[in-house]
């Protein structure tokens, strides 16, 4: 397959529409397929169990089209008015009296959501048991991905090795150096990647209306007010740390609107995308350029990702979706290949200690500062102040880098997940 083909179709594949946090909308997206797979007129028992990464990003964030938060709900809205075919917008018109049948089978004692001793980072098991019979459905390794359906104890569907799946392709896109794929992604014609503009104005109009009025923390919309007082000036900086963090107070609060997600998450598309929507709205950009840099974004975000996992104890919108973003930027302030790579060690030299503690409104604060991370690494860079290599896990080449911070995550950050997780559980029970 030739090089510009694979990068079109990874874009297509990673960058789609989710509506609310993605973690608990693949459990909702699991429960909705399990009661597709079976007509019945009862729910008899409903068991639903999640990996740990499931678990700690869904424990308390917002679910769209109700004022709660949390997997218990989204599971339960799932087997009630879910639809499988909206994939991670299977939320997506859920109206107020789902609501109160979610909440009654939630109530009823024949719910239960539990915690799968897994090493799968993206894994949720439903199983359901009615009046007509059960079914199983299992996601793993991608949030829409189903692996196993089965149905009154037929198989439909049986993927064992579907993590492997296209591993030989997508191996090849990461192993290749980072400036010749920003080189291909320059060849690419507008036509071809255009659909990357969707994504721009689908997530600048949820940070729009996120500066609209308070919502979750209300990260962006504070920003908005000091940068009207003079507090705060109208920079790009600061602008890029506004709109990012407004559209996750707004995400992350559970407002019934869609984004274009990133790598399997809607607050990494937040942050590879809205830093650019910044510098747009600052500096005038064409729409074939401004593509590219949305498509080098996402590139770098799935690029990084494919090293330090989907799911990872460290924040993946301030390591990889935030480098991604920044990498874009430096392209279109005319960066040379030197100093991309540059831009990649200055922001893995700064956020790489950025822990995920979960999907929730506080996210909103990570985002800000990945953004303005983004915006000042490149801006470095572009000055030739670039962090030296053998300095802490900066490396002499950005590949080289990145390699470093998968070893930090999947070796060195095992241990942290479990200890988070440990920690918002004992909060959760005090």
């Amino acid at each position: 397959m030739k090089l510009r083909n694979l990068i079109v179709e990874t874009l297509k594949r990673e960058v789609v529409p989710a509506m609310g946090c993605t973690e608990p909308v693949a459990v909702a997206l699991a429960c909705a397929k399990a009661k597709e797979l079976i007509a019945f007129n009862d729910i008899e028992k409903a068991e639903v169990y999640v990996s740990p990464n499931i678990y700690k990003n869904g424990l308390s964030v917002g679910i769209p089209n109700t004022n709660e938060v949390g997997l218990h709900i989204a599971a339960a809205l799932g087997f009630i008015g879910g639809k499988s075919e909206k994939e991670l917008q299977v939320l997506d018109g859920i109206q107020e009296k789902d609501v109160i049948l979610a909440n009654e089978l939630l109530e009823s004692g024949k719910f239960i959501l539990g915690i799968k001793d897994t090493k799968e980072k993206i894994y949720v098991e439903v199983k359901l048991y009615t009046d007509q019979g059960s079914s199983k459905s299992i996601i793993k390794g991608k949030h829409n991905r189903f692996t196993y359906l089965e149905r009154n104890g037929e198989v439909v569907l049986a993927e064992k090795d579907a993590s492997e799946k296209g591993k030989d392709t997508i191996n090849l896109l990461y192993t290749l150096k980072i400036n010749d794929l920003i080189k291909e992604i320059e060849k690419i014609p507008y036509e071809e990647i255009a659909f990357m503009m969707e994504g721009f104005k689908m997530n600048e109009e949820i940070a729009l209306e996120g500066l609209k009025q308070k919502m979750g923390m209300g990260v962006g919309f504070s920003l908005s007010e000091n940068m009207k007082k003079g507090v705060l000036s109208n920079d790009l900086m600061n602008y890029a740390m506004m709109l990012t963090a407004a559209a996750s107070d707004a995400r992350m609060s559970g407002i019934s609107m869609s984004v274009m997600s990133s790598n399997g998450s809607g607050n990494n598309g937040l942050t590879a995308i809205l830093p650019i929507v910044a510098y747009k709205n600052k500096f005038k950009v064409e729409d074939e350029r401004l593509a590219k840099a949305l498509a080098i974004s996402h590139i770098m975000n799935s690029y990084i990702k494919y090293y330090i996992g989907r799911l990872s104890a460290l924040c993946g919108c301030g390591v990889a979706a935030a480098t991604g973003a920044s990498v874009a930027i430096a392209w279109l302030m005319g960066g040379n290949d030197t100093q991309i790579e540059g831009t990649i060690k200055n922001m893995l030299a700064n956020v790489s200690g950025m822990i995920c503690d979960g999907a929730k409104v506080g996210c909103a604060l990570k985002l800000s500062t990945s953004a303005a991370t983004a915006v000042q690494s490149a801006i470095l860079a572009l000055s030739n102040n670039i962090v030296p290599a053998k300095n802490g896990i900066v490396a002499e080449t950005a590949e080289e880098t990145i390699k470093n911070l998968g070893t930090l995550s999947k070796e060195g950050m095992s241990i942290t997940d479990d200890v988070i997780l440990k920690v918002m559980k004992n909060m959760q029970a005090s």
